[in-house]
C-alpha cells in the first residue's frame, strides 16, 4: 500500500530493534522503502539492507555535510558500489545545506555538480537534499543534464515547487506536513499534480503528528498520507495508491 520514499535504516537509533521493525513492514502496509546513504560507510549499510529485505531499495551519495574532505577518488568508489548492486535506483542524497554547514558552499557546489554528473552517466534519478539554499539548488539542477529526480522532504514555496515540477522533478513529502506551524509545506502539498507527488518519513527524523518527536519510522507513513489526503480532498487509498506508482516510475522498480 506504502512506498517510503526516502528513510535511513542503517542508523544507529534503529539498532536495538532494526530486524523487528523492518519484519513488521509487509502486514502493516509498507511495500517499498528506499534507503538513502549519505557517505561511503552508510552506503554499504544500504546495500547490505538492500540485499536482506527484498522490499528496500538504495540511493547512495555523499549528503553535503559530508563533502568537507571528499575526492575524486571517493566518487569513484561510489560508483563501483552503485554499479555493484540493482537494488540502487538513485544518486541520493546529494545537494546543498546553507544552514549550519561547517562546509562551505563553494566546495558544496562543487561535489553536488560532480554527483549530478555520476547520475547522468549511470542514468539515475536522484535524491536532492535543499535547505536555506533553494535559489544555488535549482539554477545547477537547471544546467544539469540530470533527467529525473526528487525533491526530498520539501519545505519550499508552492512557486519553488512548480519550478522543479517544470523541470520534470517530483515532489516529496514528509511528516511536516502535519505540523501546524508548515502552512506553506501544506500549500504546496495541494498543487503538486497526481503523477509527480511522492511520501516520505526521512526517519528516524521528522515523526508526523501524532507521534512527532519520538523516532520515527514507516509506519508512521500513514498520518502523512491521511494529512495530504485531506488537504487535497482524496481518499487516503488515492494517496497512497498515487505516491507508491510515481515512486516506481521514478526510481525505475518494475515489480
Amino acid at each position: 500500500m506504502f512506498f517510503d520514499s526516502h528513510a535511513h535504516y542503517d542508523d544507529g537509533r534503529f539498532d536495538a530493534d532494526r530486524d523487528e521493525l523492518l519484519n513488521s513492514f509487509k502486514q502493516n502496509g509498507i511495500d517499498y522503502v528506499v534507503n538513502i546513504g549519505t557517505n561511503l560507510e552508510t552506503a554499504q549499510k544500504c546495500l547490505e539492507l538492500s540485499e536482506k529485505y527484498d522490499f528496500i531499495y538504495c540511493a547512495l551519495g555523499f549528503y553535503p555535510e559530508d563533502v568537507g574532505t571528499i575526492s575524486e577518488d571517493d566518487i569513484l568508489k561510489l560508483e563501483d558500489l552503485c554499479k555493484s548492486s540493482k537494488r540502487v535506483v538513485a544518486i541520493g542524497e546529494i545537494g546543498l545545506d546553507y544552514h549550519e554547514n561547517e562546509v562551505s558552499r563553494e566546495i558544496q557546489k562543487i561535489w553536488f555538480e560532480r554527483q549530478l554528473r555520476l547520475a547522468e552517466k549511470l542514468d539515475l534519478p536522484v535524491a536532492i537534499h535543499m535547505r536555506d539554499s533553494t535559489a544555488d539548488t535549482l539554477e545547477i539542477l537547471k544546467n544539469s543534464s540530470v533527467k529525473t529526480g526528487v525533491l526530498h522532504c520539501f519545505s519550499g514555496s508552492c512557486e519553488t515547487a512548480e519550478i522543479a515540477l517544470k523541470m520534470g522533478f517530483y515532489i516529496s513529502f514528509s511528516g511536516t506536513v502535519t505540523f501546524k506551524n508548515a502552512k506553506n509545506v501544506a500549500e504546496a502539498a495541494k498543487i503538486v499534480p497526481d503523477d509527480k507527488i511522492l511520501i516520505e518519513t526521512d526517519c528516524p527524523y521528522l515523526s508526523p503528528e501524532p507521534n512527532r518527536g519520538k523516532r520515527n519510522s514507516s509506519l508512521n507513513l500513514k498520518y502523512t498520507a491521511q494529512k495530504i489526503a485531506e488537504l487535497r480532498g482524496a481518499s487516503l487509498e488515492h494517496i497512497a495508491h498515487i505516491t507508491s506508482e510515481n515512486a516506481k516510475r521514478m526510481y525505475g522498480i518494475k515489480n
